[in-house]
C-alpha cells in the first residue's frame, strides 16, 4: 500500500485515530487493515495538539461507554 512505510515516522502509542474509529484489536480482513493504515496516515498528515486531545477524549468515551472496547 502506498505510504505504508510512513507510519514508521511516528512512535506508536496506546491509542490512535484508527482505534477510536473502531479499528482496534485483531484485523480480520484486508479492507479493515487498509482502512487502519489510511487512518494512521491521516493522523500523521493532520497531526496537531487538538487532534491528540480529540483522540484522548474519544478514547475515554470508548473505554467507559463502548461495549466492544477491550
Amino acid at each position: 500500500m502506498r505510504g505504508y512505510a510512513g507510519r514508521h515516522r511516528v512512535r506508536p502509542g496506546i491509542t490512535g485515530l484508527a482505534q477510536v474509529k473502531g479499528l482496534r484489536g485483531e484485523i480480520r480482513t484486508v479492507e479493515r487493515a487498509m482502512r487502519r493504515v489510511e487512518l494512521d496516515k491521516e493522523y500523521i498528515d493532520r497531526w496537531s495538539l487538538w487532534l491528540d486531545l480529540h483522540i484522548m477524549l474519544a478514547t475515554v468515551r470508548a473505554v467507559f461507554f463502548d461495549r466492544d472496547a477491550y
